[in-house]
């Protein structure tokens, strides 16, 4: 009876102690998270908020005030204190993180969700290459019965065509925004050079801005984790200190300040300006700017730690800051040109302006790194005509540099400064397409809430009404600022967001084509056992967009060369929707019917590197697998052994390695319609003069052939 009291008492102390110790364990990674998401935080602070966090330095001059009154500045204090809560916590932290697909973030995320939902891509063929992809059917297994809107979505071409340039040009505007913020957020910065020294000239300003910036560009080539460990710390002291300076500011001037917080000021405001109070709607806009990349950087960090981020540091500092400058103003109404330096205490006055000059810096980094990171995401997407991407870290799978996009960035960039020569004027510019973005995240917001979300028409209704309006007012009146320098990053948005567009239903109907013209495994069979046609020794990499069949393409090739190696691997290359692939599964091999036939899909991640170079490249990494997969494979479709059919690939592969790519081009007829002459036209220009394919994946040059075809339209 005692024994089994005692094993009745030790198995119970046993299961408890098992839950204590599950108990502890999952505090412990409940604590590791909340500190993770603390860390990464801290983190964001030099790369989402540079943009959002630096806007004092350039909002209030960038407003055309005419004799304003302290009710005036009440009312433009209380329409960007509701501005920042409504768009930067209501619509983004509250709503548009949740919007993500697959943690990336961005309108351009939000088309791709949409897209998985929905059958509303342009062409069918563009979501999938492979009918037996069971990432595919993982998403239509999940997907559910489309809703009215997604359905005239899939009705109507035009609709999807127009929500595909607006998903772009969303994107684009991002990168508009990476030409204007390095230019306004430096040169405000320098501007403070002029308040100890009136003597030192607006040229002398702009030129100093130009060369800090040129020198910024210069340096992209070697990378940012140098120096990236600052970035945190500077905006930190940033983000820290100017609330410091806002808050004995609001004690010295103007203690009553907050009362602006109420909305009567705003109707106050406009009943008594009028249109004038409309148009300054173009000044006040800049103090939000940046927050869209609050979404667009959601890749690189986690939800809650941008949140975290941003509602206990970004959003505190920015109401406290305005509202200092808000109370100095009031006192001394017509400092407005300068409204950051001058509720600068004296004391502080150089220390204050180290920080901004370096805040300015970081800022104008965050964007010019993240302008490179879309590039290279769209061109690993195939959205973009190829560049060269460099990955200037090893450690750091995100941080990536393209020169030509860079020199194209520098030229804009200091063109800005020299031609516009005032945070004022570029103000005017810099309005435009920052809340373009926006609305067009609303828009796409509202398409994901009905479509995926399934929210209740009263919900929807009641986000999409007021920010329609709020921004629709906002939209309406940076675009009388266009004729004063708003067409710039308009125009270098619409171009971008063009080309890609181009570029998109370019090799939409390539591989539109290659699919309805594929060769089956039936017709290779028949093509080689043509007499004329021979096995010529070596080791063939034979590149494709499909992996349903072969490539056209190929057909073409073994009539006119009336050849085929003997050992032949057609390659796909296949990007999926994670950051990095697992090299155990980069290189996936299949034996195809006839002799010395395989076909190999290589997996890469939006952040793996292409760029094949030294000892592991692709010819080594595919010979690898390949004779892992013939040593293991079980199915023997030839009488050839498995020791011969290895020694006849490594016999291939001394004889010589050939890289064979399609190059595959359009004939537009006289008949083909309007819209295909010119979009066809448009992407076989930039199709030749973009990168090859093949030198990305550091192909040497004397193993590259080119097939040509042309597709009639």
């Amino acid at each position: 009876m005692f024994g089994a009291s005692l094993l009745f008492w030790s198995t119970e102390s046993l299961m408890c102690s098992s839950t204590l110790i599950q108990m502890t364990s999952l505090n412990c990674e409940q604590v590791g998270n909340v500190r993770k998401n603390i860390f990464l935080a801290y983190k964001t602070l030099g790369v989402v908020f540079g943009g959002l966090v630096t806007s004092p330095l350039y909002v209030y001059p960038s407003m055309n005030l005419s004799s304003p009154t302290e009710a005036d500045y009440l009312g433009i204090y209380s329409i960007m204190f509701w501005t920042l809560t409504l768009i930067g916590v209501v619509k983004y932290v509250g709503i548009a993180l949740n919007a993500d697909d697959h943690g990336e973030g961005g309108t351009f995320a939000m088309y791709s969700l949409l897209c998985r939902h929905a059958d509303i891509g342009i062409l069918p063929s563009k979501r999938g290459y492979s009918e037996e992809e069971p990432f595919l059917h993982e998403q239509s297994a999940t997907a559910i019965r489309p809703s009215k809107l997604g359905k005239f979505f899939e009705r109507s071409i035009t609709a999807r065509r127009v929500l595909l340039f607006m998903a772009i040009l969303g994107m684009c505007m991002l990168i508009g925004d990476g030409i204007l913020t390095p230019a306004i957020s430096v040169l405000s910065a320098i501007e403070g050079l002029r308040g100890p020294f009136p003597s030192v000239s607006k040229p002398v300003v702009e030129a100093l801005s130009a060369a800090i910036l040129i020198g910024v560009f210069l340096l992209q080539k070697y990378g940012t984790s140098k120096v990236s460990f600052l970035f945190s710390p500077i905006m930190a002291a940033w983000t820290f200190t100017t609330p410091i300076v806002g808050i004995y500011s609001i004690v010295r001037y103007y203690p009553g300040i907050f009362k602006a917080i109420s909305p009567h000021y705003i109707v106050h405001f406009f009943l008594r300006n009028k249109k004038q109070g409309w148009q300054l709607l173009g000044g006040t806009v800049l103090c939000i700017t940046g927050a869209e990349a609050m979404f667009a950087d959601l890749g690189h960090f986690s939800k809650k730690a941008i949140q975290i981020a941003f509602l206990s540091s970004i959003y505190p500092s920015l109401v406290l800051t305005y509202a200092g400058q808000t109370a100095y103003l009031i006192n001394n109404v017509n400092d407005f040109s300068d409204g950051f330096y001058k509720f600068i205490p004296r004391p502080v006055y150089w220390p204050m302006f180290v920080i901004a000059t370096l805040a300015a810096i970081v800022a104008s980094q965050s964007l010019i790194s993240a302008t490179f990171s879309v590039i290279k995401q769209s061109v690993v997407l195939d959205y973009f005509p190829r560049v060269k991407v460099v990955h200037t870290s090893h450690q750091k799978e995100g941080e990536v540099y393209s020169p030509e996009i860079n020199y194209i960035l520098m030229v804009l960039c200091v063109g800005v400064i020299l031609g516009f020569g005032g945070g004022k004027e570029i103000g005017n510019a810099f309005g435009v397409v920052v809340i373009m973005v926006m609305l067009i995240t609303t828009i796409m917001l509202t398409l994901v809430m009905i479509i995926i979300w399934r929210t209740p028409p009263v919900f929807v209704g009641m986000f999409f009404i007021p920010f329609v309006i709020m921004e629709g007012s906002y939209v309406s009146a940076v675009f009388t600022k266009i004729p004063e320098g708003g067409w710039l990053p308009f125009a270098v948005s619409m171009i971008l967001a063009l080309i890609m567009f181009v570029w998109y239903y370019g090799r939409q109907r390539k591989i539109e084509y290659e699919m309805a013209n594929k060769i089956t495994m039936e017709r290779l069979g028949q093509l080689l056992a043509m007499p004329e046609v021979q096995r010529v020794p070596g080791l063939c990499f034979f590149y494709s967009n499909i992996q349903d069949g072969l490539t056209p393409i190929l057909g073409h090739y073994i009539k006119n060369m009336s050849s085929l190696h003997t050992v032949t691997i057609f390659v796909t290359l296949r990007y999926l929707l994670v950051s990095k692939v697992d090299q155990r599964e980069r290189v996936l091999i299949k034996r195809l019917g006839p002799r010395g036939v395989y076909q190999c899909t290589v997996q890469y991640g939006y952040a793996d590197n292409l760029s094949l170079k030294g000892g592991d490249d692709l010819v080594a990494q595919v010979m690898r697998c390949l004779k892992r997969h013939i040593a293991m494979s079980t199915d023997r479709r030839s009488s050839v052994s498995t020791e011969e059919e290895i020694a006849n690939l490594e016999a291939a592969s001394l004889a010589g390695v050939v890289h064979v790519r399609g190059k595959m081009r359009f004939y537009v007829g006289d008949d083909a319609g309007c819209f295909d002459k010119v979009m066809l036209r448009s992407y076989e220009f930039l199709h030749s003069i973009c990168r090859s394919a093949l030198p990305a994946l550091g192909m040497p040059l004397q193993q590259r052939v080119e097939i040509g075809m042309l597709y009639k339209v």
